[in-house]
Parts: structure tokens; sequence; C-alpha cells
């Protein structure tokens, strides 16, 4: 199944944690000279237009993205992913939205490359357009799982690898768990950055049986929900696993994450979590 499009949610509630959480690992991985490896398996178009069909259909960027991006009171964990933001919307006025490629490539320095994937023959033109004059980016139509073991580990040995599937299809759980299992056997001291929707919570505590039974260490999630769990079908909430996490991310998103709830969530539904699943 090659339906999902993320243009239909591009910037919402969702985007805005997994950006901010990326943003947060690659400031960390750039506090050493030495250059390393980001690896987004998924990578979707790279851009995306607020002001397209997709876009405009579900609004959802208005509940994200739009009600923070011009904030005077905004902590100073955002800025970097914030300042690619204003970067794409010099006007002033909210129109384009990066995915997780754009971040990387405007935070990465120049020493630093990129291995982009993704399989959507609609979105994969379009990744490869965004990236054709960038010698650090490599893109390749491929399966983003697989990735995990063909890609690592890097000559640099340092990487972080972002994980975000549509979750079109119930295996996309286990498989993200059998791919990450995989990149650590050859990868074990990279920063792996899982994102993952809640639609249904039995779901995700399954995912993280299976990410538990793999015998990795140090595994922290964030969460972020905008509505409280429920049966009925919609995301009421998404988060990020990340296994290897900076030193300071965690201390990080607990000042960052009851800002993000209190600014995307008026209505005060829902809630944040700060946890380790599996510690050192």
């Amino acid at each position: 199944m090659l339906s999902y499009r993320h243009s239909f949610h591009a910037g919402n509630h969702a985007d805005v944690l997994k950006h901010t959480v990326q943003s947060l690992i690659i400031e960390s991985l750039k506090e050493k000279d030495k250059p390393f490896l980001y690896l987004d398996t998924h990578a979707g178009a790279g851009r995306y237009q607020l002001s397209g069909e997709h876009a405009e259909r579900t609004g959802e960027y208005l509940e994200g993205i739009g009600r923070i991006w011009q904030r005077d009171d905004i902590p100073a964990e955002l800025e970097p992913y914030l300042r690619v933001v204003r970067n794409l919307n010099r006007s002033g006025q909210l129109r384009y939205y990066p995915g997780s490629p754009l971040i990387a490539r405007e935070l990465l320095r120049p020493q630093d490359s990129l291995q982009l994937t993704e399989l959507h023959p609609s979105d994969f033109p379009l990744l490869r357009a965004e990236f054709q004059k960038d010698a650090r980016a490599r893109v390749e139509r491929a399966d983003g799982y697989r990735q995990l073991k063909a890609k690592l580990p890097p000559v640099s040995r340092r990487g972080l690898a972002l994980i975000d599937p549509p979750y079109e299809i119930k295996t996309d759980y286990q498989a993200v768990v059998e791919g990450i299992s995989e990149g650590y056997k050859r990868f074990a001291t990279g920063v792996y950055a899982l994102w993952y929707p809640v639609v249904l919570r039995q779901q995700i505590k399954r995912m993280i049986h299976d990410l538990e039974a793999t015998g990795i260490r140090r595994i922290l999630q964030m969460e972020l929900a905008v509505l409280p769990d429920s049966d009925r079908r919609g995301m009421t909430a998404s988060g990020m696993i990340v296994i290897n996490p900076p030193w300071k991310l965690e201390q990080q998103m607990a000042g960052v994450l009851p800002w993000l709830h209190s600014a995307l969530v008026p209505a005060g539904t829902g809630h944040t979590a700060l946890n380790w699943i599996v510690p050192e």
C-alpha cells in the first residue's frame, strides 16, 4: 500500500513534536566536530505547500505549526527548528512547511551527510528534485526499513536514523521494531528516533513490548496528546521513541513538552508523557 501522502498532515501537532525532537538530536550531534550520517527511512516529499489542495483540505497545520511559529515566548530549544520554518516563509505568511529531510539539510554541516529513502511514486521525484544539487545527499527509491540494515554503520560511526513510516498497515508496527533491531546489531552506538501515532493505544503497547524484548537499552519515550485515548477513528496523540538519546534530551523535553501542550492544545485536553521505556 502506498496511498498515504504526508501533504495532508504537514505541519500538524505530530510534526511539531517530531521535528522538535529531530532538531534537538541534530544540534547535540553537532557539538562534536566529527561528521555524522542522517538517515531518513521514510523521507516524504521534502517540503509541503500549505496553501495546496491537500493541506488546505485538512487544515491540520493551523492547529500545529500555525499556533507557534511566530510566538514571542518560544523556548530556546525550539529555535533551530523554527528558524528553518521561518527561512521557508520569509514573507511572514505561512505558505510552506519543511519535512524532516529539509530540516536536516538546513541544520547539518558541510562535513555531514544525508541518506534519504522514499517509495511513494509521487513523492520520490519531488524529494529527488529537492536534493539534486546537494552533494551531501543521496536519495533512493527503496524500502526504508531495509536501509537500517544496508546503510549502517556509517563510516564515521556517528549517526541519527529517523524512522517515520505511514503506519498504513498493521505490520508497520512490527516492521519498525525489526528494522531497528537489524540496525542496532550493526550500529549499537547510533541514535534511532522512531515516530508513532496513537490511533489505538493497544497497538503502541504491543510495539513497546516488542522493543523491550529486543534487549536494547536506553530507550526514551516522549508523547504529546491533544485528546484523550479513544476507540474511535483518528489520531489522538503522537510520540517519539529515541534509542541512545543525547544526554541532555530528556531534560530539554521536560521543559519543552508542557510548553508545546499549552501552545498547541488551548483546551487543555490530552496529556504529555516523558519516561524511560528501558533505562541504562
